[in-house]
């Protein structure tokens, strides 16, 4: 029997955790049919809890294939300034003065649109916040488009596939909206310093095309979603009001932008957030409660993505380097759905003479591709840990995502291909 390598069951696991997702929502529904067993499959129902999971086991399999040193060697040898940089701007970006200022912005840009108050809101949480994810990264738009969303969008007695449009749309609309600028998106962040592209390149070359099919967008799915939205929704209109003073919420603000600008930082924005926390305890009354949890869970999932990603090179890149530019654009959309768009974008800039044009299809696809799986960009596992309890069985399928992704996945195809 020939040996098998690390990197095979790398891989195998990988299809694994895949599948796993795939099938996460199945688990939840065990839960209920096998009641004494219901912590544990509950536990392997949670989307956020599945990579990191296959990832242990991966350190595991690799103590035993290559020697314990060697597992933590490589454990330790991975980047994740990416999952803790998301865990810290979730819990930053949804705290009570930013949401406060960002809702009060919202009810005054409503009021302004010459539409019902509710779709008002709603097309601007998914068309307006995505965009401005190109200032403030995507994970802190996407934490705070979810927020805004979930009492007004997502809520029991919203029909299923109405939802999972505006999930998908939401998501496309995030993974796009990103590329305005050359920091917010992961999957062009990897890229831009190699590939020298500014800011003002990413406008010019990716932006206002990203920007139309954010617009059409979101304006399909809150046309979808007319007869749905309430006339008035009471956090939306109360999340406005009441007393909070200004400093503090010029305070949160100034952390929130910190640790953005210091996002490749850690050992900065980490301190940032301890004396943010030493803030939120100073003001607690001023605050809700801090989403700690989805965030860590969200970290967690990240992590265990980037110690099973780091894995897959060997089979990934000669698929991404054997594509002719043309073909690249779809196998990028593709395979984006398959394994987060930022590692496949990393390993195309490892390409040695790459082409102008196939870099332009490879990171229009994989962004294009962002929104049809949870693992395809970095910001959706925090939509799915602060959406996902106003889906049946509290779970978000990922069939039924990929399912309402798909139109606005080709919107954004055509946008970046025929634009």
């Amino acid at each position: 029997m020939p040996n098998i390598s690390i990197e095979q069951i790398a891989a195998a696991l990988f299809a694994v955790a895949l599948i796993h997702t795939f099938s996460a929502k199945l688990f939840e529904r065990l839960s209920y049919r096998y009641p004494r067993h219901a912590g544990l499959l509950h536990l392997l129902g949670e989307v956020e809890v599945v990579f990191g999971f296959w990832a242990i086991v991966l350190v595991f399999a690799m103590a035993v294939v290559s020697g314990g040193s060697e597992a933590l060697a490589y454990a330790e040898s991975r980047k994740y300034t990416e999952p803790l940089f998301v865990f810290v701007v979730m819990v930053i970006a949804a705290s009570k003065p930013v949401l406060h200022v960002v809702m009060a912005t919202v009810n005054a840009l409503a009021r302004l649109l010459p539409v019902r108050r509710s779709l008002a809101t709603a097309w601007l949480g998914l068309a307006a916040v995505p965009l401005f994810g190109s200032a403030i990264t995507e994970p802190a738009a996407m934490t705070i488009a979810a927020l805004m969303l979930a009492p007004q969008i997502f809520r029991p007695d919203v029909p299923e596939r109405v939802k999972y449009l505006a999930l998908g749309v939401l998501f496309v609309n995030i993974s796009i909206g990103g590329t305005l600028t050359s920091f917010a998106a992961p999957p062009v962040l990897m890229v831009a310093s190699t590939w020298n592209w500014t800011s003002a390149f990413m406008l010019a070359t990716f932006g206002w095309k990203a920007a139309i099919a954010v617009l059409v967008n979101a304006s399909i799915a809150v046309f979808v979603l007319r007869r749905h939205l309430p006339e008035i929704d009471a956090r939306l209109e109360g999340s406005g009001e009441g007393s909070m003073p200004m400093p503090l919420v010029a305070v949160h603000l100034t952390f929130l932008a910190s640790v953005v600008a210091l996002a490749h930082h850690p050992v900065a924005f980490l301190g940032l957030f301890l004396m943010f926390l030493g803030v939120t305890q100073a003001y607690e009354r001023y605050q809700n409660q801090l989403i700690v949890k989805e965030a860590l869970l969200v970290a967690f999932f990240l992590a265990g993505l980037v110690v099973l990603g780091g894995m897959q090179q060997w089979w990934l890149q000669p698929i991404v380097s054997g594509m002719s530019p043309k073909v690249l654009f779809f196998g990028a959309t593709a395979l984006t759905a398959l394994t987060d768009n930022a590692a496949l974008t990393y390993l195309g800039s490892l390409i040695e003479g790459i082409s102008d044009e196939a870099k332009y299809n490879l990171v229009a696809g994989a962004v294009a591709g962002g929104g049809l799986t949870v693992i395809a960009n970095a910001p959706n596992p925090a939509g799915v840990a602060l959406l996902r309890r106003g889906f049946a069985d509290e779970s978000i399928g990922a069939g039924e995502l990929l399912v309402g992704a798909l139109l606005p996945t080709l919107i954004a195809v055509a946008a970046f291909a025929l634009l």
